[in-house]
């Protein structure tokens, strides 16, 4: 992080506070919404389809916590 950015708002850090209220607003969205169920089954397909390999793959390699992976992923912070 560069001089700047730390001028221009607050140091989060983890346990980011507007993270998790901007998650926690859009889960009650759509919760509120109904689609629950919906999107549970959409899940389910997916686990059940051709790509649940990838799917399965993919849930791995978050859950490996592997600092080396985020390096590949520019949406993460470093």
């Amino acid at each position: 992080m560069d001089d700047k950015s730390k001028k221009d708002g607050p140091i989060e850090g983890e346990g980011s506070y507007s993270g998790t209220k901007a998650y926690n607003e859009a889960t009650a969205k759509f919760v509120k919404k109904g689609k629950v169920d919906e999107a549970a089954k959409e899940a389910r397909r997916a686990l059940d389809s051709k790509e649940a390999a990838e799917l399965k793959a993919a849930e791995a390699k978050g859950r490996s916590g592997d600092p080396k992976m985020w390096e590949k992923n520019p949406s993460r912070p470093k």
